[in-house]
């Protein structure tokens, strides 16, 4: 399936999206580095990444040395070392395991917020993206950039939010947090156009939880308030689901099949 320039995957199941999409992320990794001494990405955090980057890692023939990882947001006020902070999970799926050039973590707890999304944002405009990998939440953010802060001609390149309630309670339905009260209610995100740079987008998002959002993707007009339509505008992204996350896709009639 092809939505406007949005190239779309559908797979039985989500162990074999995740594999598909290391596959493919990987053949995009050796093509760059044949010719790069440098290939930056970023790298999203959640569950629904699960499969994918443990399909990376296996992955044969990365030359990781030449890799600077990035991640798209973090919350802010969390201790260092929970297992929901954003850089923590990267480092325990994926990090710990391939012999990275660098890492930048976004810090929550920095004592300047601000100041540390000026950082962030430095960091980004000196390492020009070649990838991002990422997810589509439950309510169509992609990073942290919920629909009421989701601006595609955001001029900043890291910015603080406010999380929306459909975001906070997806983090309980991902097991990721016991309660709701639990969710912190702000966080560093990259926003959309800072997204929207790299040259290459994949995106996997997988499971039932997901099938509105992906329903959403593609049959709504390319709006903010569903953040994730954003990406049938850029030149080079595949979205990639499985049965599950697709289940709704069947109620369009209004698609071209590629």
């Amino acid at each position: 399936m092809k939505v406007d320039d949005l190239e779309i995957k559908i797979f039985d199941t989500r162990q074999e999206m995740g594999l598909n999409a290391a596959k493919m992320v990987a053949n995009k990794i050796r093509e760059l580095q044949q010719n790069q001494d440098s290939i930056n990405i970023i790298f999203a955090s959640a569950p629904s990444q699960n499969e994918f980057l443990t399909g990376l890692i296996e992955e044969s023939g990365i030359e990781w040395e030449k890799v600077n990882a990035f991640h798209m947001d973090e919350y802010v006020g969390l201790p260092d070392d929970a297992p929901q902070n954003f850089g923590n999970f990267l480092k325990v799926n994926l990090f710990d395991f391939v012999p990275l050039k660098s890492v930048s973590y976004l810090n929550g707890n920095a004592e300047d917020i601000e100041e540390e999304c000026d950082r962030y944002a430095q960091l980004l405009e000196e390492n020009p993206i070649d990838i991002v990998c990422l997810g589509i939440g439950e309510n169509g953010h992609l990073a942290f950039n919920d629909p009421h802060v989701a601006f595609f001609d955001d001029p900043l390149i890291v910015k603080q939010v406010d999380l929306d309630h459909a975001c906070r309670q997806q983090q309980v339905n991902d097991a990721c947090f016991d309660t709701f009260d639990e969710v912190p209610q702000t966080a560093l995100t990259l926003t959309i156009p800072t997204l929207m740079k790299a040259k290459y987008a994949f995106a996997m998002v997988p499971g039932e939880k997901k099938a509105q959002a992906i329903y959403h993707t593609v049959a709504e007009e390319i709006q903010e308030e569903y953040p994730s339509t954003i990406l049938r505008k850029h030149p080079h992204a595949i979205l990639f689901i499985d049965k599950a996350s697709s289940g709704k896709l069947k109620e369009i009639s209004s698609y071209s099949q590629a």
